[in-house]
């Protein structure tokens, strides 16, 4: 008989989700996680870390009251890295606690080592003290993540050349800093030092950045950051970079030279699969790292599964835990519906950005027909009191049955506000209800109804042509 019912190696969200579910199922779990990495990459060196440090610069910065105060206004004159760490550090602490205890209080044993196969159904696990435990399970569940994909050709040092792990043991906050990559890790980033004060160049090979978003979104994002004296350098690519005592120097292909004292490369992530020996399990990854499942989760191997980032596309924190259930409860053979095909998205830069369903240029691409309804912050008495004159809410709706086709938020508080329209959108509701209802006044969410109306006016008046 094996050990355990079933195996998660890793307790990122979506190995610490599928073992609390299958731990709820009332089976024998065990969760594999390398020494001081419980909570995975998302805790330790990822999402709560990155945002974390979004709101200490925010905070410190008084970036925000600005529009209130005068653009002088700071909470801190000199910024320090330690500032910045220890409210990243309270967190990331308190966090771990809430894992360790939900895992004890539900009976998942853990077992500390970085895990490899033996077998089909059996693990080696290895520890910092050069132990070895063997485990094995009836069911195995990988959800060992991603690392920042790092170039060959590229020299880093973790000081003057970093990836975005990098950017957390900075000594100090650089004065000036090049990212490459304009994705979204590579975006928040600059945002944030950008509000530090720090000079950002941007430099990203494609003509445009975050090109799944809504354009009319991006445009607001990149006038912001400009205004944060970011410098963008699109189709452009970084052909070398060069050490120098007073930082580096990134040569682009185009010839042009750029000083920094630090280099990010954000050049996407690369699955966490390398040292699994996953060919004596009778499986392989891709050259990103990432194993191919089924829509359960299951990889070519029946009774393996794989979870979250190392799955690949759309590698979020909150995917991944719903991943996690689904392939737990159908490993404890009680199978969930899949994830619903609506999913959130929300980018923390500096404002931030989130949206749900599809874009302008996608219902056009498609020819769907929709009408927009706009809803602006420095319209609404919340946005006032709180200084954000810049914020903005867009409802695309279909103009045959007013039901809502894509929520697109960018401003204060996205993220959260984004919830209410996928909420209408989960349920199949429509712009009538988002009309008649009554929202707490002052209030950001007032924008639903101001957007609702906004778009219900538009398709009043585009009928009263028809006639």
């Amino acid at each position: 008989m094996a050990d355990f019912d079933i195996a998660v190696i890793g307790s990122g969200p979506g190995g610490q989700k599928a073992a609390i579910a299958a731990a709820k199922l009332e089976k024998r779990v065990v969760v594999i996680e390398r020494r001081n990495m419980i909570g995975g990459v998302c805790i330790n060196t990822g999402t709560i870390p990155s945002k974390t440090l979004r709101e200490a610069v925010l905070y410190l910065t008084g970036l925000n009251q600005r529009e209130m105060y005068g653009q002088s206004y700071r909470v801190k004159d000199e910024i320090t890295v330690g500032d910045l760490g220890i409210r990243t550090q309270h967190v990331i602490g308190r966090e771990i606690d809430v894992i360790r205890s939900q895992l004890s209080r539900n009976h998942v044993a853990v077992v500390t080592g970085t895990a490899t196969f033996a077998g089909p159904n059996t693990l080696d696990v290895h520890d910092e003290q050069g132990r070895d435990v063997k485990v094995s399970a009836e069911k195995i569940i990988i959800a060992t993540g991603t690392r920042p994909a790092r170039p060959e050709s590229v020299e880093f040092d973790e000081q003057t050349i970093i990836d975005s792990d990098g950017i957390l043991h900075l000594q100090a906050v650089p004065e000036s800093l090049v990212v490459v990559g304009a994705g979204v890790i590579g975006i928040e980033y600059a945002s944030m030092f950008a509000a530090l004060g720090t000079k950002v160049t941007v430099v990203e090979r494609r003509e445009r950045m975050l090109d799944f978003c809504d354009l009319e979104i991006v445009e607001a994002l990149k006038y912001h950051l400009r205004d944060l004296a970011v410098t963008f350098r699109f189709g452009e690519s970084v052909a070398a970079v060069e050490r120098r005592p007073r930082g580096a120097l990134a040569l682009l292909e185009s010839g042009k030279k750029i000083p920094a004292q630090t280099v990010m490369y954000s050049a996407g992530r690369q699955g966490m699969t390398d040292e699994l020996c996953l060919d004596l399990a009778g499986l392989a990854a891709d050259s990103r790292g990432r194993i191919p499942v089924d829509d359960h989760y299951r990889t070519a191997v029946p009774h393996i599964y794989a979870v979250g980032d190392v799955i690949g596309f759309p590698s979020l924190a909150a995917t991944s835990m719903e991943q996690g259930r689904i392939a737990a409860h159908h490993a404890c053979e009680e199978p969930l519906p899949g994830i619903h095909h609506l999913q959130p998205i929300g980018i923390y830069t500096i404002p931030e950005i989130s949206f749900i369903g599809r874009t302008e240029d996608e219902l056009t691409k498609s020819q769907v027909p929709f009408e927009v309804g706009i809803s602006r912050y420095r319209e609404l008495a919340r946005g006032q009191i709180i200084g954000d004159t810049y914020g903005m809410l867009k409802l695309l709706v279909s103009p045959e049955d007013r039901s809502l086709l894509g929520v697109h938020v960018f401003g204060t508080g996205a993220t959260e506000l984004l919830h209410i329209g996928q909420a209408v959108m989960g349920c199949g509701g429509t712009i009538d209800y988002l009309v008649d209802a009554v929202f707490n006044y002052p209030t950001l969410a007032e924008s639903y109804k101001v957007a609702a109306l906004d778009a219900m006016n538009k398709l009043r008046r585009v009928a009263r042509f028809e006639l």
